[in-house]
């Protein structure tokens, strides 16, 4: 079958990491797939593995969603946006694919929703009309209004099949952060969580006897990164910071500065982030969806600083809901400083690594196992 997976990542990268995992199951599942990306380009992210179509790209202004940015540091006008619209259009008329996803929307991105729903309304139009789902992560930042849910249940009703949730119900449910009517709830398809799979158990290599200092595929974490390197220079350990953005390069310059420590690594976000986990001695980071499964997967002790500019309280809930694991401790952003950060690394380092036994990972070939069975239903 042919799948178009949509997707606009506007602060960090988590949103295209999960659609690319997606997308790899699907290959690996022997169908053909296109991922639609309108966020930054993030070449550590995508490959040749997968046909990714760039497109026009946007980025918030920082954690204002409703301000959307050309890659030219200007607010897009009406044109650039239209460009955006028409160039999904198109994807769709020419694919023709039996399977459409949307990540995130219509529970978020509505600041997109008029290219959303040319999307959806031109796969609409196909013949055969394809199965649509939408596609969320675990915690969803909750509406602040009830027009907003309304809107999105609004949509759910007239364009989408199903709403494929990655997250083990036993965990966390949906209803945690969104609120769920009877309607949406006939349409939830918990899958699992959404992960590739596990890197290998090594003894040594890259990071060993580190601390890992990170903060996704975005330009945040700039407080969580200078409270680290202070941390650092009293710390026995090592300690390696990686640094994301399309600024990152001026960033590491001036932390680099900043430290001026031998002991103290600077970095660039590395493709083999996951594996460096697998190596150090604890992790320090912010609490998105792909990290905190990392951290799972892996059962490297774990600080989570959760992200709460803006008043954002996705990242909160959900490491509220991990820390019941052994290793794994909270510091609020409130809260940092480089006393209460070493505390902590300290704390999680006491309880030693937890076993990923049990933690429902498959959640990327549930996605393709739920999406030929729709397929299949929708075409007998």
């Amino acid at each position: 079958m042919k799948v178009l997976i949509a997707v606009t990542h506007l602060l960090g990268t988590g949103h295209l990491a999960r659609a690319m995992t997606l997308a790899r199951a699907f290959v690996k599942g022997g169908h053909e797939v296109v991922v639609l990306s309108g966020g930054r380009p993030a070449p550590h992210l995508t490959g040749d593995d997968v046909p990714v179509v760039q497109l026009p790209s946007l980025a918030s202004d920082g954690v204002d969603f409703s301000k959307l940015m050309t890659d030219l540091g200007v607010e897009a006008d009406a044109a650039y946006l239209a460009s955006r619209r028409n160039a999904m259009v198109h994807a769709v008329a020419e694919m023709q694919p039996d399977v459409v996803i949307t990540e995130l929307f219509p529970f978020g991105r509505r600041s997109l929703a008029d290219e959303f729903r040319a999307l959806l309304e031109a796969a609409r139009d196909l013949a055969p009309r394809p199965v649509v789902l939408a596609s969320v992560r675990d915690i969803l930042a909750p509406p602040s209004k009830a027009r907003k849910a309304a809107l999105a249940r609004d949509m759910l009703r007239e364009f989408y099949d199903a709403v494929l949730v990655h997250s083990d119900p036993d965990l966390t449910r949906l209803e945690v952060s969104w609120p769920v009517t009877t309607d949406v709830s006939k349409k939830l398809r918990y899958t699992g969580y959404v992960a590739p799979a596990a890197p290998e158990p090594t003894t040594a290599g890259p990071g060993a006897g580190e601390v890992l200092v990170s903060a996704g595929g975005g330009s945040v974490g700039q407080a969580l990164f200078e409270c680290a390197i202070l941390a650092a220079k009293r710390s026995p350990l090592r300690w390696r910071l990686l640094v994301g953005g399309a600024d990152k390069e001026e960033r590491i310059a001036a932390l680099r500065a900043q430290a001026n420590d031998p002991m103290i690594t600077i970095e660039p976000v590395r493709p083999d982030f996951r594996q460096l986990l697998n190596n150090v001695t604890a992790s320090v980071s912010m609490c998105g969806y792909n990290t905190a499964l990392d951290v799972l997967q892996t059962g490297v002790p774990a600080v989570f600083v959760p992200f709460d500019d803006g008043g954002e309280v996705e990242q909160t809930l959900r490491a509220r809901a991990l820390s019941a694991q052994p290793g794994i401790e909270i510091l609020s952003a409130a809260d940092l400083s480089p006393e209460t950060l070493m505390a902590e690394v300290k704390r999680a380092v006491a309880h030693g690594r937890r076993s990923a036994s049990g933690l429902r990972m498959n959640g990327a070939a549930e996605t393709v196992r739920i999406a030929e069975d729709m397929l299949a239903s929708a075409r007998a």
